[in-house]
């Protein structure tokens, strides 16, 4: 009976320590999950920003933006009705501010690094402003993507943080040599870049 009893007892004994084994692995493996999860989220994660833009300078020009940030990079969509078919500039401005009837509350051209007006990505300079020209088709409808890794929603970096900047679409196009702005002609339509 004694022998019966300690065998009894082994096999309990060794079935509670492999119980214990098995959910101590089963713990790890649930932490390792979620720790891979988090980082998927992570880096998967997404900041969008939308927006409507109102027409300036007694046009008609209205539109839809949208930025999204991703995996460090910042997507820019615009759609826009109302414009005079032809080319015009788009740039981003350094304030938060379409108060004006003609935007100009809206400031000059984003330039946090100081450098000269140019064409996006030139070595002589440019601002992270400088978007560029888009064509507008004949019935005044047009869209624009930008993309970069120069721009951010909400980053530490003064630099890179678009939020509180606006964006403006002019009358003419931008001949990216006039200094300051491109000479691009008068600001058409206005918002403000407000998470």
């Amino acid at each position: 009976m004694k022998k019966t009893t300690i065998g009894i007892l082994a096999v309990l004994f060794t079935l509670s320590y492999s119980c214990k084994e098995a959910k101590k692995e089963a713990d790890a493996a649930a932490d390792e999950m979620e720790e891979t999860m988090e980082a998927v989220t992570e880096e998967s994660s997404e900041e969008v920003v939308k927006f409507s833009m109102e027409p300036k300078s007694e046009s008609g020009v209205q539109g839809d933006v949208t930025f999204t940030e991703k995996d460090g990079q910042v997507m820019m969509h615009a759609e826009f009705t109302g414009l005079t078919p032809g080319d015009h500039a788009i740039h981003i401005h350094e304030k938060a501010d379409c108060t004006a009837a003609d935007g100009t509350s809206a400031g000059g051209h984003w330039n946090p690094t100081g450098q000269p007006h140019g064409k996006w990505g030139d070595d002589a300079g440019y601002h992270k402003g400088d978007i560029g020209n888009f064509t507008a088709a004949a019935d005044g409808t047009a869209a624009v993507h930008f993309e970069t890794d120069q721009w951010c929603l909400g980053c530490d970096d003064p630099n890179k943080n678009l939020i509180g900047k606006a964006v403006i679409v002019h009358q003419g196009s931008d001949d990216f040599t006039s200094q300051p702005s491109g000479a691009a002609g008068a600001r058409v339509s206005c918002t403000g870049i407000i998470q």
